[in-house]
C-alpha cells in the first residue's frame, strides 16, 4: 500500500483544476516566490522544492 500524504489532497485538487494548462517554470517561479512573500514560514520547504526541481537532471553521485 502507498504512503498518503495531506498534500495528496492538494495535489490531485491542483491536477484536476489546472491540468491541462501549460505553464512555464518561469511562472511557477514566480508564484512560488509570492507564495513565500505572502507565507514566509513556508520559505524553507519551498526552496526545497525548488532547488529538487531545479536538480532533476543532475547525475547522482
Amino acid at each position: 500500500m502507498a504512503d498518503v500524504y495531506f498534500t495528496d489532497r492538494g495535489l490531485e485538487e491542483l491536477a484536476s483544476r489546472r491540468g491541462e494548462e501549460e505553464v512555464t517554470l518561469g511562472w511557477l517561479a514566480e508564484q512560488l516566490r509570492t507564495f513565500v512573500d505572502l507565507h514566509p514560514e513556508h520559505e524553507i520547504p519551498i526552496e526545497r522544492l525548488a532547488t529538487w526541481l531545479a536538480r532533476l537532471d543532475d547525475d547522482e553521485d
